[in-house]
């Protein structure tokens, strides 16, 4: 595999070379996250109960069944302002990384650095109640974030009017449906200033014209808030609509990184 250096200058060569980023100009860029040697491995049991008597010293054949890299030596600068798409199938690593690049999970060996407030967008459900409602979730997750109340007050106008959810911002979150979940999850995500966002395949729920209107947003804060988005998909459009970069996973391991269009032909020809 070609080194980022390699890359960087096969980009050079390019007949969009306007559209891209010299090495020079890529070294004279903040980097807001870094991945070194990153690796995160997992150890699997045949079931929750064998977990927890191995765990005991109670370890009987066939109870362990190995170990996995989720992430295995994965490297990767990302550039402040940017929009990187991280491309692969299910179980290539992708949520895996992320969830690092949140502080949800911790790396077995490696370095990372983050250098920002992340909202992470990974999970439908994280952070909701659904015995409560919409407009309570918002308070609830902004707590969890450590919002002040005054700051939760001015954001929920801003989540309530992107969400779009009508009276049932006021209905208990049982009665959403999963696209439902999703555009209020987008809408408090992209609405609390963060400096890096992590969003995954949650903008490919619900209807076009709401898609649309991610899509749009997403492009508003790269470019008049200068905010860093990384964005997991084992689909290629939407990488498309506003990522410049793509890194390609698989079973870990980083198999590709250049430009958007380059990496989605790399993962396409692969398949």
């Amino acid at each position: 595999m070609p080194s980022d250096e390699h890359t960087i200058l096969q980009q050079d060569d390019s007949p969009e070379n306007d559209k891209q980023i010299s090495a020079q100009e890529q070294a004279e860029r903040e980097v807001i996250i870094e991945f070194d040697q990153v690796t995160k491995t997992y150890h699997l049991y045949k079931n929750d109960r064998s977990r927890f008597l191995y765990l005991l010293g109670l370890k009987k054949q066939g109870m362990y069944l190995g170990t996995v890299n989720a992430n295995d030596e994965l490297s990767f600068k990302i550039y402040k302002g940017e929009a990187v798409a991280f491309i692969g199938q299910n179980g290539a690593g992708k949520s895996t990384a992320l969830k690092m690049v949140s502080g949800v999970s911790y790396p077995t060996s490696g370095k990372i650095s983050v250098n920002g407030q992340v909202s992470a967008l990974l999970d439908l459900n994280a952070g909701f109640d659904k015995k409560l409602t919409g407009r309570e979730n918002i308070s609830l997750r902004g707590q969890a974030l450590g919002l002040t109340r005054k700051q939760i007050k001015e954001i929920e106008p801003a989540v309530i009017s992107f969400a779009s959810l009508g009276l049932y911002i006021d209905q208990p979150m049982r009665t959403y449906s999963k696209g439902m979940r999703a555009r209020l999850g987008f809408a408090f995500a992209v609405s609390i200033n963060p400096e890096i966002l992590i969003v995954d395949e949650t903008l490919a729920v619900g209807d076009r014209r709401f898609r649309k209107k991610c899509v749009k947003r997403m492009r508003e804060i790269i470019t008049d808030e200068n905010v860093t988005v990384l964005f997991v998909t084992h689909a290629s459009e939407i990488a498309k609509e506003f990522c410049t970069r793509g890194i390609v996973l698989d079973q870990g391991k980083k198999v590709f990184e250049g430009p958007i269009e380059e990496a989605i032909q790399f993962y396409e020809a692969s398949q």
